[in-house]
């Protein structure tokens, strides 16, 4: 049986536990923030032209219709995507260099439905690329997205 001093103790060892583990779950489950005001991208809204592969035997493929394939890039950090017949939602955050025409670039989770959409269909190859997206670069009025490990390119142009 324990005595009151130790049920004390015990209490404030939960209490010390328990904020603890609060703390770094809080720290775990920060969410990725806004883009800077200061930056192209903000509010932006775009459409794709194309995928690059860094394999040559893949090449550029592109959509069929362009319009089936946006991307709108939120002033509060959200990404709302239309993937062919399907359709997706989640946050994205950027890392600028010293000139804001190139950095960092990062999607956050992607909540998106699954609909099998009619061939062919470039939704699902761009549904698995989006999260290694890693770098943005602005030329040519075109928006080129890198991929991780020179895992390729995703081009868009300017939504008219």
């Amino acid at each position: 049986m324990t005595s009151p001093s130790n049920t004390k103790h015990l209490r404030f060892s939960w209490r010390l536990l328990g904020a603890s583990l609060a703390s770094l779950l809080a720290g775990a489950w920060i969410p990725l923030q806004a883009a800077p005001q200061n930056l192209p991208l903000q509010g932006s809204r775009w459409q794709l032209v194309g995928i690059q592969s860094m394999d040559d035997t893949q090449g550029l493929r592109r959509p069929a219709d362009s319009s089936r394939y946006t991307l709108t890039l939120q002033a509060d950090g959200r990404a709302v995507l239309q993937l062919d017949c399907n359709r997706a939602m989640g946050s994205w955050r950027v890392e600028p260099s010293a000139d804001p025409g190139n950095g960092g670039f990062r999607f956050g989770p992607l909540a998106s439905t699954r609909a099998r959409c009619p061939s062919p269909s470039l939704g699902e190859p761009l549904a698995r690329q989006l999260p290694l997206v890693r770098g943005y670069l602005l030329r040519d009025g075109r928006l080129n997205l890198s991929l991780l490990a020179d895992g390729g390119i995703l081009i868009w142009e300017p939504r008219p």
